[in-house]
């Protein structure tokens, strides 16, 4: 997780928190988060690095439409992210 940016880390957050997001609906998602658009030459090279890196995988909806969902790997990396951010910040 260490090696990611925070816009892939923003990737699995949004991912692992909607069920099977096709790629428009993560960048709806972002888009609202960031306040800003987020344009598919950003968007879809990162997915396709998180894919590459095993943390996500990538299925097909239909011809037009890929999904995507978290692998065990990249929920490890997520949970073991939260217990890392938790031992700096209390609530």
């Amino acid at each position: 997780m260490y090696d990611l940016t925070g816009f892939q880390r923003d990737l699995l957050y949004v991912i692992a928190g909607l069920d099977e997001p096709h790629g428009l609906a993560i960048k709806e998602e972002l888009e609202d988060y960031y306040e800003s658009e987020v344009n598919h030459g950003r968007l879809y090279p990162n997915l396709d690095t998180l894919v590459e890196k095993g943390l996500i995988e990538k299925g097909e909806r239909d011809r037009r439409t890929n999904f995507y969902t978290l692998t065990k790997r990249g929920k490890r990396e997520l949970d073991a992210r939260k217990d890392w951010e938790t031992q700096y910040i209390s609530a």
